[in-house]
């Protein structure tokens, strides 16, 4: 599948969608996530031929797709509500598509059988969407989307009804379901975790435009600007503002007399002395002993095999991510220090991801 500059404008003026490009191989499971209203699922509706391009060129298999009806699109789509039909049975929701389109019964029978079976509802075709739960809701809407066979899954925001152990549970289950068909899918979300968790690779949106496409471990290692470096993480990456300086040891100065020790970094001798923001990850602000940024400790949240330490930096709120081990109390005084190999550095002007 490829986006070649593809577009999307409202009749009132509104852009959508910037203009997005990128390539989606055979077989690939691509993300889409941002915030709402960033154009991930009028993006996702395009694919679908749900809405209509205003320029650029949408292809699927080399064929140009711009004006072809969604049914001949050869797309299965899942959408956010079940939409399920509640005076059918599992089996009947599961049938309906295929019977729509004059599928032969033996046809029809085979493929609800094997997607019940990969979806683990066996024992649910005679029920009703009412005597479901919601994950179980949700795998037959997966399952309406499986039976037809597809080039293309789109998945908008399916899980988002779910409470966070449903939620979990049927990632898996998507991921399992990827894994053995072999499909590509086109997933959805606003919610990072899952796009971190799911995607091979993930296109981030802002505002209609795509700011990176990477893997997830690229866009996390090396976020492109500060909207993605924000964006991508739980807790998100702290950011400190100043200007380096090399004078008494490498350091950002935050304000006179206040700044960030960098002992141990490397930057660019044209860096120094002018104004960047420092991009910190909580796992990569960690304790010292001796020299560091001297923080209050506002709250512990100790959550099993981690820690949060909500802390207080001369009025800017940082957090960083320990082992549960020997932690400071709320009130506390600590110091610590960035690690000096894991620093990213941005352009206070425009965001952009500042390189060596």
């Amino acid at each position: 599948m490829q986006l070649d500059r593809v577009r999307k404008v409202y009749g009132n003026g509104q852009v959508a969608v910037h203009e997005a490009s990128f390539t989606i191989a055979d077989g690939e499971l691509v993300v889409l996530v941002g915030p709402s209203g960033c154009g991930k699922s009028t993006l996702l509706r395009m694919i679908a031929g749900l809405e209509e391009i205003t320029a650029g060129t949408l292809r699927i298999g080399g064929r140009v797709m711009n004006d072809v009806a969604p049914r001949d699109r050869d797309i299965a789509m899942v959408f956010q509500s079940y939409a399920l039909y509640p005076h059918m049975t599992v089996a009947g929701n599961l049938a309906f598509g295929l019977k729509l389109r004059g599928a032969p019964r033996g046809e029809v029978e085979r493929r609800v059988a094997s997607a019940a079976a990969m979806l683990g509802l066996e024992g649910m075709l005679h029920k009703r969407p009412a005597e479901l739960s919601g994950g179980q809701r949700q795998r037959v809407a997966l399952g309406r989307a499986l039976v037809r066979e597809p080039s293309v899954f789109l998945l908008d925001e399916p899980l988002s009804n779910l409470d966070a152990k449903l939620r979990h549970s049927t990632r898996t289950e998507i991921a399992r379901l990827h894994q053995r068909l072999g499909t590509t899918m086109v997933y959805v979300t606003h919610d990072q975790v899952e796009a971190m968790t799911r995607g091979e690779r993930i296109v981030v949106l802002d505002g209609g435009r795509v700011q990176q496409i990477d893997t997830p471990m690229a866009l996390y290692d090396r976020p492109a600007n500060l909207f993605v470096a924000g964006f991508l993480g739980s807790p998100a990456m702290n950011v400190l503002r100043g200007r380096l300086r090399a004078s008494d040891g490498l350091h950002l100065e935050t304000a006179p007399g206040e700044g960030v020790p960098l002992a141990g970094a490397t930057v660019p001798q044209a860096w120094l002395d002018r104004d960047v923001v420092l991009g910190v990850r909580p796992e990569h602000l960690l304790p010292v002993d001796g020299d560091g940024l001297e923080v209050r400790v506002e709250v512990v949240e100790a959550v099993g095999s981690e820690a949060y330490l909500h802390l207080d930096f001369a009025g800017q709120k940082l957090v960083s991510r320990l082992a549960p081990a020997d932690l400071p109390a709320p009130g506390d005084g600590i110091r610590l220090r960035p690690d000096p190999r894991r620093l990213h550095f941005f352009d206070p002007q425009d965001g952009r991801r500042l390189a060596a």
